[in-house]
């Protein structure tokens, strides 16, 4: 596995790579309606690019395969998304994804919401709930937590 910056080009595995994570990995502590309004495989490419690419986002692949993904606005100490297919879990990669983009903020917290399922990835990390969050898709209510680790993290 090698982890690199994203490029415009991975945009669709990336997409394809998130809706088949919500819908199996996330499956386990979300309704079916929720991850449907989660993950609607009609996601906008070009709002994914424009997001990704305006981030500080790494890609973990082997091969031509995707395996994680994540992005981080640096300057305001955001992890935004991360994600591992669903078939390369509990291998270190989300670990090697989170150790390079936490190392960019040095001189802030770096803050997260976490879904349920990931909340004791982030947890392991040192990261500590603030609050517990609900956002609304389409109607339907999904609960994450937003999770602060502290300043000079390790």
């Amino acid at each position: 596995m090698e982890i690199r910056p994203y490029r415009s080009r991975d945009c669709g595995q990336i997409l394809r790579l998130f809706y088949e994570t919500v819908r199996t990995v996330n499956a386990r502590d979300y309704s079916p309606e929720q991850l449907a309004v989660w993950a609607t495989g009609r996601e906008d490419p070009s709002q994914w690019d424009r997001s990704l690419s305006a981030h500080q986002t790494l890609v973990a692949w082997e091969g031509e395969r995707i395996l994680g993904f994540a992005d981080l606005d640096a300057a305001e100490g955001y992890l935004d998304r991360l994600y591992v297919h669903k078939d390369y879990q509990r291998q270190g990669i989300a670990t090697a994804l989170c150790d390079q983009l936490e190392a960019l903020v040095t001189d802030k917290p770096v803050t997260t919401y976490a879904s349920i399922t990931a909340k004791p990835f982030f947890q392991r990390r040192g990261y500590r709930v603030v609050c517990r969050h609900q956002v609304e898709r389409g109607g339907i209510l999904l609960t994450n937590f937003f999770m602060e680790k502290p300043v000079n993290h390790p």
